[in-house]
Parts: structure tokens; C-alpha cells; sequence
């Protein structure tokens, strides 16, 4: 006879297993049914393993540059093999750390791949073994997504690549081309350059990094050149054939690039394949799940999560999904509202919340956008981490904070803030009048508020508005 469940959670990602816990600390039985390892792409195949090897990279980097700081270091060299070893601890520390969360709170894990066979049921099928049946009152859909890969082209893994694979190379290639300069792009472009790898972007759009503000992206675009990685923004791969020593990529502007690999990072696509959605009777939008505000699908008592519906691919967000989607399950619900910050870990990092100016017009919105420059700062000079700058978007009628854009040292750290001011609907006023500790990089979003203001005291005067009493 099928178990049943207050709740059963497809996937163990940050969506999935935060859901589970979730209902479960509401007093739910809960089920999660997991095809691979716990965690799911964020933990395997993206967030952590990424940020492991770029934490090598971003150490040798500093190491290389160490020399401006007063510091002589010479014969600097890596294993990439304890690299990769210390990446893998890593993930094994934090998959055993969602399972023990999961028995501290009862959750029972199913080992498999889920198929669902009408409102409720669900069948757990593993490889050369019979499918294990459970049934669920509430279902909640967090599959996630996997990388989209270019149709018609080589399919060598060992050559043409993923992020996926990219990830667990065995060894480093001597040259990389990455198609796609989106954050994984450039992310890994950041992380392969200090290791020796000659990098080569293309980027079909007209700049890197296209979903965030175009004024990070030019000066991103800048950093990468000083490094020597070679970036081909609005620029496409016309053709690409794979021998004996790589791959060579005809490109649109009338060049070719040769790489011993190439890496595929032009975004990625939901994981709804097979998952037996039609029981339901449950349509998708190019392969998205779409969903209100409170995670419901058209199908009741079904919701979808993170990646696949498609509203925001961020592991973060699929987090506050799983909240969402457990609380309006349970009968406790709301909509979910909160601004999602973005974060590209390049060093220096880029993180952003809120519109970007080119939202701002294209919505027609009445704006202001205030700048500071990092290397302005006190701890930016001190610590020799100069490059980068703030910019803060305001209504320019109401004054509302609309947006906020950070290129620089722990850029991702700092953006919380500012998520937190904007999820208040605060004003610029109220952010240019909230105190930020001293040195800190936070200070620039305090700075860039007085300059949305025209009320900079660290800037020239020309950049300040005379203010006037009584008016």
C-alpha cells in the first residue's frame, strides 16, 4: 500500500529541501523525492562547487597581486587536484548536513526519480527496481533546471561542455572559449584566468552580462581586458568544428578562436521533462511551470517552486518559494513580494536588487541614478580593493528607492542591505540618512543615495545641490 503525506516535495534543492523543512516544522508529514544527490543543482552543479574553486582562484589572484600590498611572494604555484578534492569535502559536508536536517525533522527521503500519476500520486522509479508508489494531499514541484545546450553542435563532452562538466574537470584545458557571457560565463572566466587558462567570451548581446545594469557590464568588460581574458560582446558563433587538439569557432565579426575546450553558458532551461505533468493536465510555457504569487499552478493542490516556473533562477529565491508555497499549502498563506537580490561572484563580486536603469526607461519611470566610486573609500584604499562602484536608482517624483547596482569588494555581502531597505519601500532620503559603519565597502550605498539626492559631501562640489531652508 502507497505511503501517504501531508506534503510530498519533488527535489532536493535549495527550494525543495528548505519546503520540506519547512512543513514539516508546521507539524506535516513530509516526503521529498530526490534523483540524485541531496541539494540539487546549487549544491552538485552550480552555487558551491562554483564559488569552492573560485575561492582558489580569487586566493591566487590576490597572491599574484600581492606585490602592491607590500608583499613579496615568489614561486606561487596550485594543485589543481586538492583544488578539486577540497571542492568535493565541501559538497559532502553539506549534503550529509541536509540529511541529518531532514531526520531531525522527520522528512522521509525517497531515492528516485518521481513521475507523477494524477493529483497526488506519485511513483518513485529507480533503475532496474519496481517504482515505489506514495500519495500526497499537496505536491510541490522544485525540479529545477538544467544547462541549455546549442542544437547541431559537437556533442564531444570531453570538448563541448556545460557548466556541469566544467565544474569537475579533471584537469585544466590551456584555453577556454565560453559562449555566453551571463554570470556563469563570466564567473568562470573570473575563476580560469589566474589558473593560466587563455579566455576567450562571446557574448550574442550587445554586452556582458545583459539581465544587469549596462554600466557594471562596460566596467566589467574593462576589468576582464586588463586581465587579458578577450571578451566579443555582441558577437555570435557562426560555426564550430571539433578535432584532434580542440574546437575553432568561426565567429560573426569575421574572426575564429581555437580552444582546447569550449563551455556552453548560454543559460539554462527547466527540468520538467518526463515528470508526467499530463496527468495532471498541467501545461507549460516552454518547459516553465507557471504559478501565482502564491506558488499555485492552475492544477489545485499542485505548486511549483524556484527554477521551474521560471519567475527568478536563483537558488535563493527558490528558498523563499518553498516557504511560500508550504505556507499557503498549510492554510497560513501570503503572497510572496520581496525583492530578489542578484549576485555575480567575479572578483570583485556584482550584486544588484531593484530596477536597472534601462527597466527605469523602459518602463517609462521618472528616475535619478546616484554613483560612488569604490576605490573612494578609506577600506576600498586600505585593503587595495579599488575597482568598482555603487549606483542608487530613485523615483524622482516620490523619491522611493527603485534600485540598487554594486561592482566591488563583497559586493554580495552588502547588497543585503539594501534588499532590506528597498523590501521597506523606503525612500533614497531614509538610506542616505541610515548610519553604515566606518571603513566599511558598505558605505558607498549611503554615499550613492546622498549623490541620488545631490547632497554628496565626498564628491565635487559641482555634483551638490544648494539646499535652501523652507524649501
Amino acid at each position: 500500500m502507497a505511503q501517504h503525506f501531508d506534503i510530498a516535495v519533488l527535489g532536493s534543492g535549495p527550494g525543495g529541501y528548505i519546503a520540506a523543512l519547512k512543513a514539516a516544522s508546521l507539524g506535516a508529514k513530509v516526503a521529498v523525492v530526490e534523483q540524485s544527490h541531496l541539494g540539487g543543482t546549487c549544491l552538485n552543479l552550480g552555487c558551491i562547487p562554483s564559488k569552492a574553486l573560485l575561492a582558489s582562484s580569487e586566493r591566487l589572484h590576490q597572491i599574484q597581486h600581492a606585490g602592491d600590498l607590500g608583499i613579496q611572494v615568489n614561486g606561487a604555484s596550485f594543485d589543481w587536484a586538492k583544488i578539486q578534492a577540497r571542492k568535493d569535502k565541501t559538497l559532502a559536508m553539506l549534503r550529509g548536513g541536509i540529511k541529518a536536517l531532514f531526520g531531525g525533522r522527520k522528512v522521509t527521503l525517497f531515492q528516485g526519480r518521481a513521475v507523477l500519476n494524477g493529483p497526488g500520486k506519485i511513483a518513485v522509479r529507480k533503475d532496474g527496481a519496481a517504482a515505489e508508489e506514495l500519495t500526497a494531499d499537496k505536491v510541490i514541484i522544485a525540479t529545477g533546471s538544467v544547462p541549455s545546450r546549442i542544437p547541431g553542435w559537437p556533442s564531444d563532452p570531453e570538448v563541448n561542455c556545460t557548466s556541469d562538466e566544467a565544474l569537475h574537470w579533471k584537469s585544466l584545458p590551456k584555453s577556454v572559449l565560453i559562449v555566453g557571457g551571463g554570470a556563469i560565463g563570466c564567473e568562470f572566466a573570473c575563476m580560469l584566468q589566474p589558473f593560466g587558462v587563455q579566455v576567450t567570451v562571446v557574448e550574442a548581446l550587445p554586452k556582458l552580462l545583459p539581465n544587469m545594469d549596462g554600466q557594471i557590464a562596460d566596467a566589467l568588460e574593462k576589468i576582464f581586458a586588463k586581465r587579458g581574458i578577450k571578451c566579443f560582446p555582441n558577437t555570435k558563433v557562426q560555426d564550430l568544428k571539433v578535432g584532434s587538439q580542440g574546437a575553432t569557432a568561426v565567429l560573426s565579426n569575421g574572426s575564429s578562436v581555437t580552444a582546447e575546450k569550449v563551455l556552453v553558458a548560454t543559460g539554462r532551461k527547466p527540468n520538467t521533462a518526463n515528470l508526467g505533468l499530463e496527468s495532471l493536465g498541467l501545461a507549460t510555457d516552454r518547459g516553465f511551470i507557471r504559478v501565482n504569487d502564491r506558488m499555485e499552478t492552475p492544477v489545485p493542490g499542485c505548486y511549483c517552486i524556484g527554477d521551474a516556473n521560471g519567475r527568478c533562477l536563483l537558488a535563493h529565491a527558490a528558498s523563499a518559494h518553498g516557504i511560500t508555497a508550504v505556507e499557503n499549502a498549510l492554510g497560513h498563506g501570503r503572497p510572496f513580494d520581496a525583492p530578489v537580490p542578484n549576485g555575480v561572484y567575479t572578483f570583485p563580486e556584482i550584486a544588484a536588487v531593484g530596477l536597472t536603469t534601462e527597466e527605469c526607461r523602459a518602463q517609462g519611470l521618472p528616475f535619478f541614478a546616484g554613483n560612488y566610486m569604490i576605490g573612494h573609500l578609506g577600506k576600498a584604499m586600505a585593503i587595495g580593493e579599488t575597482d568598482g562602484f555603487v549606483k542608487v536608482i530613485r523615483h524622482r517624483e516620490t523619491g522611493r528607492l527603485l534600485g540598487v547596482h554594486i561592482l566591488g569588494h563583497n559586493a554580495t555581502e552588502c547588497i543585503a542591505a539594501a534588499g532590506a531597505l528597498l523590501h521597506q519601500k523606503v525612500t533614497v532620503e531614509a538610506v542616505a540618512e541610515t548610519v553604515f559603519s566606518h571603513p566599511t565597502i558598505s558605505e558607498a550605498i549611503k554615499e550613492a543615495a546622498e549623490d541620488a539626492l545631490h547632497q554628496a559631501l565626498h564628491l565635487p562640489p559641482h555634483k551638490m545641490q544648494r539646499v535652501v531652508a523652507g524649501i
